[in-house]
């Protein structure tokens, strides 16, 4: 429940009134997110809370139907869902999270704000290929990072049913793939697939090359995308002010409001 004064407050206050702290992390942790640009936590999720959420994702698709994902992204190949914020009260869990949000902060520093919380489901069957991309729209200085994302794990993530495939190292480039690659939906020799168990959630720079395989499966591939930014940085994929009902707006913690931008 949000204090009822709603006094506004630093997404630096917020992480810490959260108790993140870079020492949620490892030294060695810290390194291979540095250097590779991705770090898997294992058990992020109770098992219930992933058939919970297999549930509610698939619930919320059928809902809303065509015009699932509007709010933010429709994708062929997938089922996308947007502004998870405000459709159930678990989806706070996903920006709140102490250890996840170390890792982002490690990336982007203190000062940040949720970019967009949504959901990204490979159909099954040869669906849900991307190209190698980025999530920012500009090549920028290596150590100069606007946006990091979490991957959360609703699946399993296999090669077979389309994980993340992502180039480490690519953040320090100082490149776009579109401009450096003659072909980004090809095979790279440097890739490396985010394979995990349900649960875990994948922490990466944003200014990676990354890109959804095609799910070779017969089954749905579910994952919850947190996608932060530095605050006041352009190109804010959702305005959370606008987007969250006043119910949302009640239940939710004075924190999650803040890092949301949505005060």
């Amino acid at each position: 429940m949000s204090d009822s004064s709603d006094t506004p407050m630093k997404s630096s206050e917020a992480l810490a009134l959260l108790g993140v702290e870079p020492d949620l992390l490892s030294v060695d942790e810290r390194s291979f997110l540095d250097e590779n640009g991705y770090l898997l936590l294992d058990g992020i999720l109770s098992e219930d809370e992933l058939v919970y959420l297999r549930k509610r994702l698939d619930e919320l698709a059928e809902i809303e139907g065509e015009n699932a994902g509007s709010e933010l992204h429709q994708e062929e190949g997938t089922v996308r869902l947007a502004n998870l914020l405000d459709k159930d009260p678990l989806f706070e869990k996903f920006i709140t999270t102490p250890r996840v949000l170390a890792a982002i902060t490690h990336v982007i520093g203190t000062d940040i704000q949720l970019s967009s919380l949504s959901s990204r489901a490979a159909l099954p069957n040869g669906q849900g290929q991307q190209q190698l991309h980025t999530d920012w729209r500009e090549a920028v200085e290596p150590g100069n990072y606007f946006v990091c994302n979490a991957a959360w794990l609703i699946d399993d993530y296999t090669e077979e049913n389309g994980a993340t495939r992502v180039i480490p190292g690519s953040h320090r480039r100082g490149t776009l793939p579109q401009d450096a690659l003659a072909d980004c939906l090809a095979d790279h020799p440097d890739q490396v697939s985010l394979s995990g168990r349900a649960g875990s959630v994948v922490v990466f720079n944003s200014h990676l090359w990354h890109g959804g395989r095609a799910n070779r499966t017969r089954a749905l591939r579910r994952g919850v995308l947190s996608y932060f930014a530095r605050r006041g940085a352009p190109y804010i994929q959702n305005d959370h002010k606008e987007l969250l009902g006043a119910a949302t707006r009640a239940r939710l913690g004075l924190e999650a409001l803040t890092l949301a931008a949505a005060l």
